[in-house]
C-alpha cells in the first residue's frame, strides 16, 4: 500500500540536488502524496521547510533520502526511537544502502506511488559505555580506534561474558550485516547477507596475524574493555563524532530493540548490488 506522507531529505552538498528535489516533489504531486521537506533541503531547493529530520520523520510514513550511504547513516542517527522506513536515491553511483540512482528518480517515485516497493529489515546495534547513560544507535558499526596517534591500542573483548582475546591493533570494529560492506570490509572482514542475524567483530591492522574477523550471533552481548594505559581510545558509531574513552572503560555492544526498514526496489537484490559495486563478473576461464 503506498504511503500518504513522505519526508524528503537531501545532502545539500551534492551537485544538482536542488533540481532533483524540485523534480521529485513535482512527481509525488501526481500521486496526491504529501511531501514534508527537511529544513536544509528546503533551503537549497527553494521549497517550504517543514522541520528537522526528527520532526518530519514524526509525521511521515516513509523517508526519501537523496545522497549516498553516508546520508542515510546520518538520517538514521537522527531518528532516535522514532524509526521510519527509508528509501535511498543515490546522487552519484549506486550505493549499498540506496536502491535507486538519481537518473531513475521517476521510476523510483512511480514504485513508491504504486506501492511496489518492499522493505528489508536491517538490524541496528546499540553501543553503551558501562556506568554511563550514553547509548548510541547505529546501522553500520561501532568502532573503537586510536584516533590520530600512530600507535597500537589494546582492547580486551568478551562475548556473552566469555573472554575472546585481547586485540593489539589500530582498533576494533563491531559491524551489523549492513555494515559488513563498509569499514569492516576494508579491514578484511567478510561480506554478510543483510538477513544473516549476526555481528562481525573485525580487528583493524592487528599486530598478531592470527587475530581475524569472527562472526557471532546478533543476540550476543559484546564487551570491549579499554586496557591501553598510555594513549586515548575513541568510540564512534556510524562515523559520527567520536567519544573519548577513559582507561578501564567498557563498551557494551548489543542488538538494538528496533530494526530499520530499508526500501528495496522490485528488481534490485542485495547480491546484484554487491556484484555491481565490487565488479564481480565471474571467471573468464
Amino acid at each position: 500500500m503506498p504511503p500518504k506522507t513522505i519526508g524528503l531529505i537531501a545532502h545539500p552538498g551534492k551537485p544538482g540536488v536542488a533540481d532533483l528535489v524540485k523534480a521529485i516533489v513535482h512527481e509525488f504531486g501526481r500521486f496526491s502524496i504529501s511531501v514534508f521537506t527537511e529544513t536544509q533541503t528546503a533551503k537549497i531547493a527553494g521549497q517550504q521547510a517543514d522541520g528537522t529530520i526528527a520532526e518530519i520523520a514524526a509525521k511521515s510514513e516513509l523517508l526519501v533520502v537523496l545522497g549516498g550511504d553516508g546520508t542515510i547513516l546520518n538520517v538514521a542517527g537522527h531518528l532516535g526511537k522514532n524509526i521510519k522506513p527509508i528509501f535511498g536515491i543515490n546522487v552519484g553511483s549506486l550505493g549499498f544502502l540506496t536502491c535507486s540512482n538519481s537518473a531513475a528518480y521517476r521510476e523510483a517515485v512511480e514504485c513508491i506511488g504504486n506501492g511496489q516497493i518492499s522493505f528489508s529489515k536491517r538490524t541496528l546495534l546499540e553501543a553503551a559505555i558501562a556506568g554511563s547513560t550514553l547509548k548510541l544507535i547505529g546501522l553500520n558499526d561501532a568502532v573503537l580506534s586510536r584516533g590520530k596517534i600512530s600507535r597500537l591500542v589494546r582492547l580486551r573483548a568478551r562475548v556473552n561474558g566469555e573472554p575472546l582475546t585481547e586485540f593489539n591493533a589500530d582498533g576494533l570494529i563491531v559491524a551489523t550485516p549492513t555494515g559488513s560492506t563498509a569499514y569492516s570490509l576494508s579491514a578484511g572482514g567478510p561480506i554478510v547477507g543483510p538477513q544473516a542475524g549476526v555481528f562481525v567483530i573485525t580487528p583493524i591492522c592487528p599486530h598478531v596475524l592470527t587475530n581475524r574477523s569472527i562472526i557471532v550471533s546478533e543476540d550476543s552481548v559484546i564487551e570491549i574493555g579499554v586496557t591501553e594505559p598510555d594513549f586515548p581510545v575513541y568510540l564512534s558509531v556510524d562515523g559520527r563524532g567520536p567519544e573519548q574513552l577513559e582507561k578501564g572503560a567498557t563498551v557494551i555492544v548489543r542488538k538494538a530493540d528496533q530494526a530499520l526498514p530499508l526500501a528495496v526496489m522490485p528488481d534490485l537484490s542485495f547480491f546484484s548490488v554487491v556484484r555491481q559495486k565490487l565488479r564481480w563478473s565471474g571467471s573468464n576461464l
